[in-house]
């Protein structure tokens, strides 16, 4: 193959790629040249399709077509001057660039030395093959349109975009109506006569169209208030005139009645004239647009957890399109008692806004107000209900109030509920703060007949103790501190009522109580349905815990005057209670629960108890509880003393208030501490507390435990060891708090004691596992040797121990939490106690359990 032949056959193959490149180099310098005159001439076409030039004054539409004008011929000029069509040479270059090797340039080339030698002419040939090949291979260069760096703003974009509305919301026709808006009474125009047009625009928000006024007869018209009416008047200046009283101009500003165009709002009823060749008169009258209406549907309904549902109807000629909903307290029906005896502190209205129906028509719907106003402090109390909604005019309408009692959360623990009554009271008004610490503190004075949760105590104590402070403070409570104890409330509260108690019968004692407060309260049928189904669920819980304790190769020995029932009775009674309770029978409800209540406490169930007499871990526990009673009763004279102190600061007036405070509500705590767990000789008399007595009783306190933890059982096992270990950092605990005490640093003495009685409280728990795992192992090496013979169970139905003692050798600590169960019964030893109709023999041995427990 020649030279030429390589090369004829390689621009053949070529031909279509070089022209596809030419192309596109064309295209690259038309844009670069000419893209700004496009863009004037896109933007200006935009303008003219949309008729902005029909609303713009003749001087402002002018200065546009003479700059725009200007504009493009430059940018025009400029484009056709650096405008060039590319050459094949400039095209094979780009294309050449975009290969390896440059294989068109090679075959363009001749051989410069060892023409004639055969060998070096072969080695030509199959370089030009190889390079013919390469070039075989070659395809088009598109071109780069990329104008980022010429057009930093997008300006081009910016053309195109308006271009696009244009075509969507223009018309192509309007673009001649510019040599009308430029120059008005010449051409074709002046030769026809005199000429006008008229528009009438609806507000948006009407949905309504425009009207043509050319196309409607003189006589009545109504539109729309706010309706924008536009007149164009063609022909000799002052043919035509219009004459208007519908917009309610006055002064300057108007123009002349003559003017080309002209533009005005209709605001009222009136008439509105063309004078001259071809003139109308309209009596223009505004169409009715009603203020929007909103009214209730239906009752107000609440579900069990607070969350209030007020369905409402609001209706208006053109759609409503906002509301909201005023909810104001109604002082005067308020029963004035108790913590509301105070005048309130200022609180606003609540404001809320209404749900809008996101689908359909807004001129008539139904929505609801769903809210949940739970922690809100007016939860209970009478106030009005007004919803307003709102047009697109500007025009309101309200509905009539609607008086009801504030919907939220209600409580059927009866620790819960009135905490959340002090919660409301302290929120309430400020002033009050010093009754709500004072019955705070009598509910936690003993608080092991009231509150259920031991958790619960520890977090009341330090928002009693945070209220407390915040009275004593100059100028009256905070409002921070206000908030803080209202949220510490509310949760404290929550937990109470939501409660997880682990022990099966506590949870249907719980469930039992709170169906009764709830029919007593008049409770929904929805919170009956849930109060039931937890009683339901206790129930089952309870009954399976008596199967699991429940020996099977065993016989139950009862007592004559004992009762029994089977599971299948129980669940009779149950089914008959839920009977009643649908059937809106509450008050043989009640006396069905309340018998259901007594059969349950009067239940026997066959258990067994370690040993005879009193085991070291139970001697052990008594005494770490008694300790921690007396750490309880030290820290609440440490925070009195900090409280005296605080008031000597705040001169005679604080003083005395300060005094009274401890009068009415410090003395009660104090003596009910005292009586628990102070210890002969340790204070108790009418003055305050020494600091440094306090310290020598904090030492004491700490080398009793220290010595108490030396003896303890469960050596060696995981719950053992922690029992040991918290008892330690209790002990270490106690002793920072004697170094405070000696340097008079109260506050950092009440943050030590409170760690030192969590880290005991910890230990009790750990021991109560150790003491269970201990047991439960002793118990099932003595089950596997022990008959069960009828006559070895003792009066009260345990099985009697095999090692001759009197007593029973059954595992009777069965459970996680032994220490738990053992204040639960201590509970239900106290609530009987307290039960005069008992027989005096009953109530008596119940008092000895007291004094020995």
């Amino acid at each position: 193959m020649t030279d030429q032949t390589a090369r004829d056959t390689a621009m053949r193959q070529l031909a279509r790629p070089l022209r596809l490149t030419r192309l596109g180099m064309a295209a690259e310098r038309f844009t670069y040249c000419f893209w700004r005159a496009w863009s004037v001439f896109f933007a200006v076409l935009a303008v003219l399709m949309l008729g902005l030039h029909d609303s713009a004054p003749l001087e402002v539409v002018w200065a546009g077509a003479l700059v725009t004008g200007a504009a493009f011929l430059w940018f025009l000029f400029v484009g056709l001057r650096w405008f060039r069509w590319p050459s094949r040479a400039e095209a094979l270059e780009r294309l050449d660039a975009t290969l390896p090797g440059r294989p068109l340039q090679a075959l363009g080339d001749d051989q410069a030395i060892g023409a004639g030698d055969a060998a070096s002419e072969a080695v030509w040939a199959a370089h030009l093959e190889r390079m013919a090949a390469r070039a075989a291979a070659a395809r088009r260069v598109p071109p780069d349109l990329r104008l980022a760096r010429r057009d930093p703003y997008a300006l081009r974009y910016v053309a195109v975009t308006a271009l696009a509305m244009a075509l969507l919301f223009g018309s192509v026709w309007r673009v001649s109506t510019i040599t009308e808006a430029v120059s008005p009474g010449s051409g074709e125009t002046l030769a026809a006569g005199p000429s006008w047009e008229g528009w009438i625009e609806p507000p948006a928000y009407t949905g309504k169209p425009s009207l043509y006024l050319n196309d409607i007869a003189a006589g009545p018209l109504v539109a729309p208030r706010g309706s924008q009416v536009s007149i164009r008047l063609y022909g000799e200046v002052g043919a035509l005139t219009v004459d208007e009283t519908v917009s309610g101009r006055t002064g300057e500003g108007i123009e002349p009645a003559t003017a080309a165009a002209q533009s005005f709002d209709i605001t009222q009823d009136g008439r509105l004239v063309i004078h001259g060749p071809g003139g109308r008169e309209w009596a223009v009258t505004i169409a009715d647009d009603a203020p929007p209406r909103v009214r209730f549907e239906g009752t107000l309904e609440r579900e069990a957890s607070g969350r209030m549902q007020q369905a409402f109807h609001a209706e208006d000629d053109y759609g409503v399109v906002a509301g909201r909903g005023l909810i104001a307290l109604d002082l005067e029906a308020v029963q004035r008692r108790y913590g509301l005896e105070v005048e309130p502190d200022a609180r606003d209205p609540i404001e809320i806004d209404l749900p809008m129906t996101i689908s359909g028509d807004r001129a008539d719907f139904v929505e609801t107000l769903v809210e949940d106003f739970s922690k809100h402090p007016w939860v209970g109390l009478p106030v009005t209900l007004t919803l307003t909604v709102a047009d697109a005019a500007g025009q309101e309408g309200s509905s009539v109030p609607l008086e009801i009692a504030l919907p939220g959360r209600r409580f059927f623990d009866p620790l819960a509920a009135a905490l959340i009554e002090q919660r409301r009271d302290l929120l309430w008004a400020r002033v009050n703060g010093a009754r709500v610490a004072q019955i705070i503190r009598a509910v936690t004075n003993r608080p092991d007949e009231i509150i259920r949760d031991g958790a619960a105590y520890l977090p009341l104590r330090v928002a009693l103790r945070r209220l407390e402070a915040g009275v004593a403070a100059p100028g009256g409570l905070p409002t921070e501190v206000q908030e803080e104890v209202a949220e510490a409330l509310w949760t404290i509260a929550v937990k109470i009522e939501e409660g997880d108690l682990s022990d099966a019968a506590e949870r249907l004692r719980r469930a039992q109580d709170r169906l009764a407060e709830a029919i007593r309260n008049g409770a929904t049928d929805e919170e009956i349905a849930q109060l039931m189904e937890e009683l339901r669920q206790a129930m089952q819980d309870y009954m399976r815990q008596l199967a699991e304790q429940q020996d099977p190769s065993q016989q139950q020995q009862l007592s004559e005057n004992a009762q029994t029932i089977t599971g299948d009775q129980l669940q009779q009674l149950l089914d008959r209670l839920q009977q009643l309770m649908e059937e809106g029978r509450t008050a043989e409800a009640m006396q069905l629960l309340e018998q259901l209540r007594q059969m349950m406490e009067n239940m026997q169930v066959t258990q067994g108890q370690p040993g005879q007499g009193q085991s070291p871990g139970q001697q052990a526990m008594e005494d770490l509880a008694e300790t921690l009673r007396d750490q309880q009763g030290l820290s609440d004279e440490s925070f009195d003393e900090l409280q005296n102190q605080f008031g000597q600061q705040q001169g005679q007036q604080g003083q005395q208030g300060q005094q009274g405070q401890q009068g009415q509500q410090g003395q009660p705590g104090q003596q009910g501490q005292q009586g628990q767990g102070q210890q002969p000789g340790q204070g108790g008399e009418g003055g305050a507390p020494d600091p440094r007595s306090l310290a020598e009783r904090q030492g004491a306190l700490q080398r009793r435990l220290d010595s108490l933890r030396q003896n303890l059982p469960g050596a060696g096992t995981e719950p053992g060891d922690a029992a040991r270990e918290a008892l330690r950092r209790g002990s270490e605990e106690m002793g920072r708090a004697e170094d405070s005490l000696d340097n008079g640093d109260l506050a950092g003495a009440l943050d030590s004691q409170a760690r030192a009685m969590e880290a005991m409280r910890e230990g009790m728990r750990d021991l109560g596992e150790a003491m269970a795992q201990q047991q439960q192992q002793n118990g099932q090496g003595q089950q596997n040797g022990r008959a069960d013979a009828p006559g070895q169970r003792d009066p009260l139905g345990r099985q009697a121990g095999t090692t001759g003692n009197f007593g029973s050798d059954d595992n009777m600590l069965q459970g996680e939490d032994i220490y738990r169960r053992a204040r639960d019964l201590l509970d239900e030893i106290r609530r009987r106690s307290g039960e005069r109709e008992r027989p005096e023999l009953e109530l008596d041995y119940l008092r000895r359990l007291l004094d020995r427990f």
